[in-house]
């Protein structure tokens, strides 16, 4: 609705300056939107238009003096050398299992957290609620430290090993996603009017009823909000797989197309960028699907109440 809404508000003004029917201030001021969406636009599909012109690239092309910008001979061998590959396949395959786990579990979790601390009201929920997102702020360059020391304080008090296995990033990655997500649906929790909640209560319907029956249908936008950042962290994140995981068939997607494609001061530019742009495409896919249902709930959760 806001992309149609936008599109009418350009038509009926390029319409206004056509007729002169349009102040001067109005014109400088519709040229300079214009004119920053273009900057906008160059600033950021730069650098995906050159991965895919690299990737269309053969090994020989890539290492000539030609025009970056331009293929010559396009190709698609480093797509089908990496659609091919066993170790790609494996990093695929690791990366999806983990993202759905870490979804799944960041969601019972948040949801859970949320509901009892917008709605059943103990003592202390506020300040709690706030820790919760505080603790979003710690960046995980200072948080996969004490997790590594923990693990191998585990190893050695009872022999489990968690490095080096994909599943211990379904562990350790909620650790990121769990306190913002449950932020979200705070917000959308406590936008719901009490009145629903208090006549459902007293018709009979337990907690867990009004959660299932009342809270996440209402909820539903703001649920898939958090997915969807739950599901971003978890396919994208570099460093904790980088720190946790070694060997080539416990690696995920991100750390597996980096490790295995530079060898040394060797770079196999053209595979790379294939492998960012076939890594990029499950959470572009997602967006494109889930966007115009994404936007319009973040807009019915703000008018709520």
């Amino acid at each position: 609705m806001a992309s149609v809404s936008t599109t009418a508000d350009l038509g009926s003004a390029r319409r206004a300056i056509r007729t002169g029917s349009i102040s001067r201030s109005q014109k400088k001021a519709l040229y300079w939107s214009y004119f920053f969406l273009v900057v906008f636009v160059v600033f950021f599909l730069t650098p995906p238009l050159y991965m895919l012109i690299t990737s269309l690239k053969s090994s020989g092309e890539i290492g000539t003096a030609a025009n970056p910008w331009w293929v010559y001979q396009p190709t698609l061998e480093n797509f089908w050398a990496l659609i091919s590959s066993e170790q790609f396949q494996i990093f695929f395959r690791n990366s999806v299992v983990v993202s759905i786990c870490v979804v799944s579990v960041t969601m019972v979790i948040a949801v859970l957290a949320a509901f009892s601390l917008s709605r059943m009201g103990f003592w202390g929920s506020a300040t709690l609620a706030t820790g919760v997102f505080l603790t979003y702020l710690i960046p995980d360059t200072l948080l996969f430290i004490p997790l590594f020391k923990t693990f191998s304080w585990i190893r050695q008090t009872t022999g489990i090993e968690l490095i080096n296995h994909w599943w211990v990033l379904i562990v350790v990655y909620p650790t990121l996603t769990v306190p913002f997500c449950t932020w979200i649906m705070i917000g959308y929790f406590a936008s719901i009017p009490k009145e629903l909640d208090e006549a459902a209560l007293i018709d009979g319907a337990s907690y867990f009823q009004l959660l299932t029956r009342i809270f996440i249908p209402v909820a539903l936008p703001g649920i898939i909000a958090a997915m969807i950042f739950a599901f971003t962290v978890s396919w994208a994140n570099f460093l904790y797989p980088l720190a946790f995981t070694t060997s080539t068939d416990q690696l995920v997607l991100p750390v597996g197309i980096v490790t295995t494609l530079i060898k040394g001061d060797v770079f196999n530019w053209g595979q790379i960028m294939a492998g960012a742009l076939l890594g990029a495409a499950p959470p572009l896919i997602i967006y494109a699907f889930l966007m115009d249902y994404y936007i319009s709930g973040l807009t019915a959760g703000a008018t709520k109440g």
